[in-house]
């Protein structure tokens, strides 16, 4: 996933949903989507039908989520069997990947633990309908031909479960001016599973988006000591799935 670079080109359905709105390109994904911002408050998302998510289960998990933590509120949703798209009102706060952040790691770092933590713990378990455990990604790896190495069939046994983000990367959290966690967003595998899974996966991005060195400092951020049996499984499924 990255910012765009060069041009886009700005698909029929996108300027269609849009209206009279200027849009700008404002993030790629790996799959060929591209997430549109409006000036009129609205982000536009909008992609080829993939196998290993869809935005139609991101809104599903929106919409569950969003009476219980902050994310984005979702306004329309739909595929016409080759293309889909999501459209959903802006949330307060910069991706914890803007230049801004960027250069204050320190901050950024200390608000996606924090944030991650604060998610955890505000979703219930018993009545999520989502699953992100070992088995379902693996099976979800199998369905897109991806091979998972055996030794990773064997997990840890849980930790804590929990409502997964899915994906709680740096660029999912989004931070205000004072540098503290407003929301998450990107929640298309957002399901239950042990929390070393998705702190894993926010370890492995602070490295990516800040640098080595900052795994403590979101642990402590989150207020949880090292596990490094759980931190190496997660990040070594994260890798292969």
């Amino acid at each position: 996933m990255s910012f765009p670079v060069e041009p886009i080109t700005v698909p029929t359905r996108v300027r269609a949903l849009a209206g009279l709105a200027a849009l700008t390109p404002v993030w790629l994904n790996n799959a060929g989507g591209v997430t549109f911002r409006t000036d009129d408050g609205r982000f536009i998302k909008h992609g080829p039908l993939n196998g290993e998510t869809s935005l139609a289960a991101e809104a599903a998990r929106l919409r569950w989520a969003g009476a219980l933590t902050p994310v984005p509120r979702v306004l329309d949703a739909g595929d016409d069997g080759a293309d889909e798209w999501l459209v959903t009102a802006a949330v307060p706060g910069r991706s914890a990947v803007d230049p801004r952040w960027v250069a204050e790691p320190a901050t950024a770092v200390r608000a996606i633990g924090e944030g991650l933590r604060a998610m955890h713990d505000m979703l219930p378990v018993a009545s999520c309908p989502y699953d992100w455990g070992v088995a379902a990604r693996i099976a979800n790896a199998a369905a897109r031909g991806i091979r998972v190495p055996d030794a990773l069939h064997d997990a840890p046994p849980v930790d804590l479960l929990v409502v997964c983000h899915g994906d709680a990367c740096a660029p999912n959290v989004l931070i205000d001016d004072a540098g503290h966690w407003t929301a998450h967003v990107d929640l298309g595998d957002l399901g239950l599973g042990d929390r070393w899974a998705d702190i894993a996966a926010a370890a492995i991005s602070t490295g990516w988006n800040y640098g080595p060195g900052w795994e403590k400092a979101l642990l402590d951020a989150y207020g949880i000591d090292p596990d490094p049996q759980r931190l190496a499984y997660y990040r070594d499924l994260w890798n292969a799935t």
